[in-house]
């Protein structure tokens, strides 16, 4: 049996744009870990490093997490409360990044 799959769909903020050649959003695809396990946000996060790495490595620290002043929302709620990396992807989902404010 194959690992899941989900298209998931990043929406950029101006100031991230300049990345990604302009582009406001950037579509990867995230694969679970294995067959009975859905895809999650670290998934598509590492995805976006193999094919975006000067995003990617505007998202997340050298230790693979969110960066402090980078907010991420799936279906109106932050990844924060929803389990950060390890937050669970519904199908064709869009992740909006934006700049945390002060």
């Amino acid at each position: 049996m194959a690992k899941p799959v989900t298209m998931v769909v990043f929406v950029l903020p101006g100031s991230l744009r300049r990345w990604v050649s302009g582009r406001s959003e950037v579509k990867v695809f995230a694969v679970g870990a294995d067959t009975e396990t859905p895809p999650t946000l670290g998934a598509a996060l590492d995805t976006l490093r193999r094919t975006h790495p000067l995003l990617e490595e505007r998202l997340r620290d050298e230790y693979g997490r969110i960066r402090r002043h980078i907010s991420m929302i799936i279906s109106g709620e932050s990844v924060r409360g929803l389990g950060s990396l390890d937050c669970a992807l519904p199908p064709g989902a869009e992740v909006y990044v934006m700049p945390t404010l002060a």
